[in-house]
C-alpha cells in the first residue's frame, strides 16, 4: 500500500518515520522544504505538491494545523482533490472542525475517493513511540483497509462511528478533558509549591492514585524542572479549545470549565508564550498568585 504523507511537523515527522519502519513506501510533502529533505533522507520520496502526493498514493494522510490548512491541501490549487485516484482514501489526522471534515469528504466522494477523520491523542511522545490513541470516523470498510496504517502509528485505535466528523467530535471531547486535566495539574503543583512541599515527592505520591493522569505523569515533571519546551504548543491547544467551544455553541451546550482554561491560555498568549508547551499553563496560576513554581 503506497502511503502519502502531508504535514511534517512535531507530530508528522515521527509518525511518518514509524510508517516507514513498518514497511510502508512513503511519498511526502510539507509547506517548508527542510522537513521534506529530512524525511527524504530516511528513504521517503519527495513530492512537489499535495496533488503529486495524491496521484501516487493509495492512502493520503494529512496532519496540519487547522481547518483552513486542511481545506487548502485537500481542495485548493494543486491539492489532493486534483490528483486523487478513484478508490483512494484520505485520512485526515488534524484536529479540525467536524463540519468542514464533512464538506471535504463530500467533495472527495465526487472523485470516487473516501475519507476518514482520524485525529490523535498522545502528544509528541506518543507520536515518537508509535503509541498514539487514534479516534476514527467514517465508513467501516475504509477503516478496515487502513487499519494496518493506523497500527503503525498508534496502539489504541477505535472506530468511533460511520459518520464523517465523528472522529473529530470524539477528539474535541478528548481536548475538553485534557484542558481541564492541565488546569488540575497546574493548580496541584502551585498548591504544593506554595505549601513548601518537595514537588517530586508530591507527584510521586499522587500520580499513582485517583488523581493520576497523563498530564500529571508526563507534564508535571517538566513543570517542576522548569522545562517549557513544547510537546504540544499553547497556540495549538488554543485552536483546539476554540473548536471545542464552537462545537458546543452549535449544540447550545455550556462548557464553563473549558471556557476558563481557554481564557487562561489566552493570558499566556498575551504574554508572548504561544509557542511554549501546554504545561506553561502554570504561569497563569503563578501570575494570579504572585509567585513562581520554578526558581
Amino acid at each position: 500500500m503506497q502511503v502519502g504523507f502531508i504535514g511534517l511537523g512535531i507530530m508528522g515527522k515521527p509518525m511518518a518515520k514509524n510508517l516507514m519502519n513498518a514497511g510502508f513506501p512513503l511519498i511526502v510533502w510539507n509547506r517548508s522544504q527542510p522537513a521534506i529533505d529530512l524525511v527524504a533522507s530516511w528513504g521517503a520520496e519527495a513530492a512537489k505538491s499535495p496533488k503529486e502526493v495524491a496521484a501516487n498514493s493509495d492512502v493520503i494522510i494529512t496532519i496540519v494545523t487547522d481547518s483552513p490548512d486542511v481545506e487548502h491541501v485537500a481542495l485548493g490549487p494543486d491539492g489532493i482533490i486534483e490528483g486523487v485516484r478513484p478508490g483512494a482514501i484520505h485520512i485526515d489526522m488534524t484536529t479540525m472542525s467536524p463540519m468542514i471534515t464533512q464538506q471535504i469528504a463530500a467533495k472527495l466522494a465526487e472523485k470516487g475517493a473516501q475519507m476518514l477523520d482520524a485525529p490523535v491523542s498522545g502528544g509528541d511522545i506518543g507520536a515518537q513511540n508509535g503509541t498514539l490513541s487514534i479516534m476514527v470516523g467514517g465508513p467501516s470498510d475504509a477503516f478496515e483497509r487502513c487499519l494496518p496504517v493506523f497500527e503503525a502509528m498508534g496502539k489504541n485505535i477505535v472506530h468511533v462511528g460511520e459518520e464523517h466528523g465523528s472522529g473529530q467530535f470524539v477528539k474535541l471531547c478528548n481536548q475538553v478533558a485534557c484542558g481541564l486535566n492541565l488546569l488540575a495539574m497546574a493548580e496541584a503543583i502551585a498548591l504544593g509549591k506554595r505549601a513548601g512541599l518537595d514537588l517530586d515527592k508530591m507527584l510521586e505520591a499522587i500520580t499513582k492514585g485517583a488523581a493520576g493522569s497523563w498530564m500529571l505523569s508526563n507534564l508535571g515533571p517538566k513543570v517542576v524542572q522548569g522545562n517549557w519546551e513544547p510537546g504540544f504548543m499553547v497556540r495549538l491547544k488554543q485552536k483546539d479549545l476554540r473548536l471545542c467551544l464552537e462545537a458546543a455553541a452549535s449544540l447550545d451546550l455550556p462548557l464553563p470549565g473549558t471556557a476558563l482554561v481557554h481564557q487562561l491560555y489566552r493570558s499566556l498568549q498575551a504574554d508572548g508564550l504561544g509557542d511554549k508547551g501546554t504545561q506553561a499553563l502554570v504561569h497563569a496560576i503563578e501570575k494570579l498568585g504572585n509567585f513562581t513554581v520554578h526558581e
